[in-house]
């Protein structure tokens, strides 16, 4: 993956302990944890001082004159779970360097915090996980600020680009709470906060753009801007996906099964990705949902409307782009306008937050058109309460290394009913109903640097994943397999019952044989009167789990956000105040500095 950075190669995204150098294991990691630190600028400067030091054959220091730095100059942070903030932080970077602007770009999670006493001109683009929390890399920062330790900081200037999804209650409120905690330290906006919801592109490109220009006015432009990044290479995204074909499209459940989980391969000769990465998918909406929806709103499904910067048929518009399940508090409000709603209005008071859950839950837009009818309703009016048809996202299951040009995903099939109607997930049904092997699905690749595996290829590895969580620790094994990886690895793997739903188990059962899957442990919750799960199995295996620990393994966890995550992080604690007899805020610091050195990653939704 290219930086957009020309001074930059693309074996720099690699940690330097992967890359074929004469350094020793530990020159090489004491150099990595240099890099990391270091922004583009920095990166360019020291590359021109260790080629001064080769002329002079490794002799006498060079005198370290530092790179010439602006007091305005930018600095960018970011801190999601996904990998969206990293890539647009990316972005604004790559931006600000072709202005001739000095910028800074870092990961909260590599961020010092003492460090914002000298900073003059911050962008911080930060998402929201869970009920309001910040996501793992931005907790450290999010914390010092909101802390005893927060210094002043009246010499600073910033702008926040907070990124969320506004079907959430919590809507944004990580940027709200770092805007809010920088204001109160005696910071300046440069630019006031802007909220971006799953659509997120145009707002956060006229932020750039307005941001770019703040920092300008405040930093002139030097007097050579860096040149466009050199290649030609195509570069897929959501706005312009890769037209991927199926290969194949099976059904991992057996015979029986309460559930279906599809595991599907695409062809991906053009694309490039790393074993922890997603697979972003631009699926349809179903049909029979979209002529319901036409009928209820009794609307034409010929009536032309906008679709970006095209014009097309109403059921179109809303089979392909346009968001028709999930209710938002933007379109309850819209529409209850439209609908001269009290009811609408009511739950959407400050104070009602329970009874507006309760209301949502289980509820789609048809519902809501249904029981407040608006007449004289256009088509236009009605695709303007809407939001674009958002992405869906999927831990890539395989590894290049072990299937070239092909991406796997692992994609639980989601089927429910409520009020009196069946439901399907938007992607999971598209994918698992409707698209056969032969069909395209456009696809894009979407990075996450928060969830790679070791740079050492020694290190032992333990992988927490029940059900479709265990997509991405298919692809570890895989590449550990392919490039001859010689340390252990310890899955947890948690589903309902063992017969129907041990997803990809004979390719467990292999690894394990072989001796590449050191440990496999699994809990079927359903297989027994007293349900049991992957938290449990792990505190049974607590000595041995925190001996792995000791012994530089790295975690992961992978799954469900709103309960599992909580408690194997819980079960994680304990093992450690069990076995290094330490209280339970000693125990969470300790995962706190795993997660700080890249040994405890999550990629939970």
């Amino acid at each position: 993956m290219m930086t957009g950075y020309p001074h930059v190669s693309t074996a720099m995204n690699a940690p330097v302990t992967t890359l074929n150098t004469p350094l020793s294991p530990a020159q090489a990691e004491r150099l990595d944890a240099l890099v990391r630190e270091l922004g583009a600028a920095q990166l360019q400067w020291l590359s021109g001082y260790l080629a001064a030091r080769a002329e002079l054959g490794g002799g006498s220091p060079l005198a370290l004159a530092a790179p010439a730095q602006s007091q305005a100059s930018l600095t960018v942070l970011h801190g999601s779970q996904s990998g969206n903030g990293a890539k647009l932080a990316r972005r604004l970077a790559e931006l600000a360097q072709a202005r001739g602007l000095p910028v800074t770009l870092a990961s909260m999670a590599d961020y010092k915090p003492a460090r914002l006493r000298d900073e003059r001109m911050l962008a911080l683009i930060v998402s929201t996980h869970g009920e309001g929390e910040p996501p793992d890399s931005a907790r450290e920062l999010h914390e010092f600020l909101h802390g005893r330790k927060a210094p002043r900081l009246d010499e600073l200037r910033f702008s926040v680009l907070a990124l969320g999804d506004s079907s959430y209650e919590f809507y944004c409120q990580t940027g709200k709470d770092f805007d809010a905690a920088l204001e109160k330290q005696g910071a300046r906006r440069l630019l006031p906060r802007v909220d971006c919801d799953v659509d997120y592109d145009d707002a956060a490109a006229a932020w750039i753009e307005s941001l770019l220009g703040e920092v300008s006015a405040a930093a002139p432009a030097a007097t050579t801007a860096a040149k466009p990044t050199a290649g030609g290479a195509v570069q897929y995204d959501k706005r312009h996906p890769y037209q991927a074909e199926v290969l194949e499209n099976i059904n991992l459940n057996g015979r029986g099964a309460d559930k279906e989980t599809r595991h599907i391969e695409l062809a991906v000769p053009g694309l490039s990705y790393q074993p922890g990465d997603a697979l972003g998918v631009l699926a349809q909406n179903d049909p029979a949902l979209v002529e319901a929806l036409l009928g209820e709103l009794k609307l034409p499904a010929m009536a032309q409307v906008k679709a970006g910067d095209a014009s097309v048929p109403l059921a179109d518009a809303l089979g392909q782009h346009y968001e028709i399940t999930t209710l938002t508090r933007p379109f309850l409000a819209a529409y209850g306008a439209l609908a001269d709603s009290g009811k609408l209005a009511g739950l959407l008071a400050a104070g009602s937050e329970d009874a507006l859950r309760a209301y949502v839950a289980g509820r789609q837009i048809i519902d809501v058109v249904q029981e407040f009818p608006v007449q004289g309703l256009t088509a236009e009016q009605f695709v303007g309460l809407l939001r674009r048809l958002p992405p869906r996202l999927y831990s890539l299951a395989s590894s290049l290394a072990a299937c070239p040009d092909e991406a796997h995903i692992t994609v639980a099939a989601v089927r429910y009913e409520t009020l009196g109607r069946q439901r399907l997930g938007v992607a999971s049904g598209w994918l698992a109903d409707r698209v056969r092997p032969g069909d395209t699905v456009p696809v894009f690749i979407e990075h996450n640097d928060n969830f790679r595996l070791p740079a050492s290829a020694d290190a032992p590895v333990i992988m927490v994943g029940p059900g479709t969580g265990v997509a991405p620790f298919r692809a570890f094994m895989q590449e550990r397999e392919a490039t001859g990886a010689g340390g252990r690895n310890w899955l947890f793997f948690g589903d309902r019952h063992f017969h129907t739903d041990f997803l990809y188990q004979t390719e467990w059962q292999a690894w394990h044989k072989s001796g590449l899957l050191t440990r496999l442990d699994v809990a079927f919750s359903r297989d027994q009167a007293d349900k049991v799960y992957v938290q449990q199995r792990l505190r049974e295996r607590g000595a041995e789990v925190y001996a792995w620990l000791q012994d530089g393994a790295h975690v992961y966890v992978c799954g469900d956000a709103t309960a599992m995550a909580a408690d194997v992080h819980a079960a994680l604690r304990g093992i450690v105040a069990t076995e290094g007899r330490l209280d339970a805020a000693a125990a969470e610091e300790y995962l706190r500095e795993l997660s700080r050195n890249r040994r405890y990653q999550r990629d939970i939704y």
